[in-house]
């Protein structure tokens, strides 16, 4: 085995998937049951589905809607 190896002509794996970020977030109750119940029916985790939700809405630079009521 060589004592060094040159890597600068090198190329990233193309296949390799990207990685994910831990994040501790708040959701409401009736928000995370939803997507657990829509995640028994699409046979989908559901952290993965809110996940796919996000990056849909991300991907689309879809911007919430809000009205705050008084």
């Amino acid at each position: 085995m060589r004592d060094e190896y040159d890597f600068s002509s090198g190329v990233k794996n193309p296949y390799t998937r990207q990685q994910k970020t831990t994040v501790t977030i708040r959701l409401d109750k009736t928000t995370v049951e939803y997507f657990k119940s829509l995640s028994e029916e699409v046979s989908i985790p559901y952290q993965t589905l809110i996940n796919a939700y996000l990056t849909d809405c991300a991907t689309k630079r879809r911007k919430p809607v809000l009205a705050w009521t008084e």
